[in-house]
């Protein structure tokens, strides 16, 4: 790839910002503002992803964009529920990083029924250039930026420019999950949040406090509406019910309070009318579900990853090398990586930086009958 001196100078900025501690949201802004500078659209779409089921965790808008929510339910359905070769989601399998539209279809971007039915419809791009971002195998979001009807589409320049930022963009991202600490008490006061959607995609019922939690999954004002997370629960969910995946959908979701949340959706057994229906659930995360996703957010190396599990065993330094089959040195070396990755300086601040952010507003809550926090009025 031969870059312009514009397209290394955005390059280099982003890698720069990606590097810098921002909250996810944040990390955005300013890694948009440099793309604009190389690669011209008129409106973006930035996303998160759970790196472990590729379902959408939250979403943010810009330019022409910005503020257009009310297709957002569309979008989760026909991404997550209708089997696209260029979906996020099928991209990341086939290890695709970037693809513009016109020149995948040879111009004929009709033949995409996102582009067909949705795009140029609903708001006139004739256009769209996406990228995956991944790294070290993991994924952990994706950019769409549009060009309107009558604007050239986008080259193969531009493809390969943001192909080359998916890892200094994967890296913000990661950095950005950890970057926001829980220091509000979770909104809801009782356990888990339940929400029943038709086969029309309409809300069919609430449990109490659902609405609250929803509005938990928007992680700022500016922030675009969560409508588009549930939907893309309820799409994945419908596939899983025909068959086409071979796991219910579900993911880890960094709320605006600070607090994870895991959602899950499961399809309903048909009864009348009842065809394609889905119950969507919200609860509070345990440490099993977020350990995982708060290491692979560090950056670790695989064996990085084996000592960091040690560590959280409470297994010393000589047991360590025994089990790993490594000097105690080498172990002292991994561990001195992985403090640097976590921003810690002990293995005390290692664990308090996995646990304890998570629970920090709930200390001093009493311990309910099931093990976990008392809900409280």
């Amino acid at each position: 790839m031969n870059l312009t001196l514009m397209a290394q100078r955005v390059l280099r900025d982003v890698e720069v910002v990606s590097r810098a501690g921002l909250d996810v949201e944040s990390f955005f802004a300013e890694a948009m503002s440099s793309l604009e500078r190389a690669v011209p659209h008129v409106g973006a779409c930035v996303a998160t992803v759970d790196p472990t089921t590729w379902l959408l965790t939250s979403t943010h808008k810009y330019g022409d964009l910005r503020g257009r929510d009310e297709h957002d339910h569309e979008w989760g359905v026909l991404e997550y529920g209708e089997a696209e070769d260029t979906s996020f989601g099928e991209l990341a399998r086939r290890g695709i990083t970037a693809v513009g539209m016109h020149a995948h279809t040879d111009g004929e971007t009709a033949r995409s029924t996102r582009m067909d039915a949705f795009m140029q419809p609903y708001f006139g791009y004739s256009d769209e250039l996406r990228v995956v971002l991944h790294d070290r195998g993991e994924v952990w979001g994706g950019v769409a930026m549009f060009r309107e009807t009558g604007s050239a589409p986008f080259d193969e320049d531009e493809v390969a420019l943001l192909a080359a930022l998916s890892q200094a963009l994967s890296a913000g991202t990661r950095a950005g999950l950890l970057a926001t600490l829980a220091t509000t008490p979770p909104p809801v006061p009782s356990g888990p949040a339940v929400i029943i959607v038709g086969s029309d995609d309409t809300v069919q019922q609430l449990s109490a406090g659902a609405e609250v939690r929803v509005r938990d999954l928007m992680l700022s004002d500016s922030a675009a509406n969560p409508t588009g997370i549930i939907s893309s629960l309820v799409g994945a969910a419908r596939r899983f019910a025909a068959g086409q995946t071979d796991r219910p959908p579900r993911c880890r979701v960094r709320s605006r309070s600070g607090m994870w949340l895991v959602l899950h959706a499961t399809p309903l057994s048909a009864r009348g009318d009842s065809h394609g229906d889905v119950v969507v659930t919200i609860d509070e995360a345990r440490p099993p579900e977020i350990v995982p996703l708060v290491v692979a957010a560090f950056d670790l190396t695989p064996r990085e990853r084996e000592i960091t599990q040690l560590v959280l065993q409470g297994v010393d330094t000589k047991e360590m090398a025994s089990t790993l089959h490594l000097s105690a040195y080498t172990v002292q070396d991994h561990l001195k990586s992985i403090f640097t990755k976590a921003d810690v300086g002990s293995r005390r601040e290692l664990i308090a930086r996995i646990y304890f952010d998570q629970y920090v507003p709930r200390m001093g809550t009493d311990i309910g009958p099931t093990g976990w926090f008392a809900t409280t009025e």
